[in-house]
């Protein structure tokens, strides 16, 4: 059985949808933001860095932090959704890292500064929201003559996906990129995906959500 320490943000998302699309038995533990629970004792001997999430596999007593490592682990525990070509890995490995790199933290700033910071930077939201919509440009440019980021459809669809879906929120619009358009509605529809996205509820507070926009810009 697999512990899911989580919040429902596009880096806990990664990680719910890729359980629901493995179809692997787990259990969420919802981590309270705003309190910081993240930031206790508990969760700190889980992940020093305190965020979320974390996953515990029991099966074989072992913790994973960071999102981008569990869906690697979850992946390579069961065969799926990474392939074991050593250049079909690298290519999932590389899209994966794009987004880990590049399009989480740049829409997570963008995230901050164009929804939650008590001070309207014009400089700031503008160079986060014009780096956010170059990175989901290159995502629309390899989308073009792909159905999926890195062959079949894998974990590096599934994290670009859950960030790339919430432009809206980063006030960055999409109308001009048909072939991301066309990918992330077709992820919307996957049962797994779409399962994934209520793990957990999305009934959280006001406080939740600024705080959720303080930890997203994480990885």
């Amino acid at each position: 059985m697999i512990e899911l320490y989580t919040a429902a943000t596009p880096n806990g998302h990664k990680v719910s949808c890729t359980l629901e699309e493995l179809g692997l038995p787990y259990n969420v533990h919802v981590v309270s933001l705003s309190k910081n629970e993240q930031k206790e004792p508990w969760f700190l001997a889980m992940n020093p860095n305190g965020r979320i999430p974390v996953i515990v596999d029991r099966a074989e007593d072992h913790v994973v932090f960071e999102s981008g490592a569990i869906m690697i682990w979850l992946a390579e525990k069961t065969g799926r959704l990474m392939p074991t070509d050593a250049k079909g890995r690298s290519n999932v490995l590389q899209w994966l890292m794009f987004q880990m790199g590049g399009v989480g933290p740049m829409m997570g700033q963008a995230n901050v500064f164009h929804r939650y910071f008590p001070e309207k930077i014009p400089a700031a939201i503008d160079r986060y929201q014009k780096e956010a919509k170059r990175l989901l440009t290159v995502l629309d440019g390899r989308l073009k003559d792909h159905e999926f980021l890195a062959g079949d459809f894998s974990i590096a669809d599934i994290a670009n996906w859950c960030w790339a879906r919430t432009h809206d929120w980063s006030g960055v619009a999409i109308d001009d990129l048909p072939h991301l358009s066309r990918w992330i509605a077709q992820l919307d529809a996957r049962p797994g995906c779409a399962a994934g996205l209520l793990k957990p509820p999305k009934n959280v507070t006001a406080a939740e959500l600024v705080q959720s926009a303080q930890n997203i810009v994480v990885r």
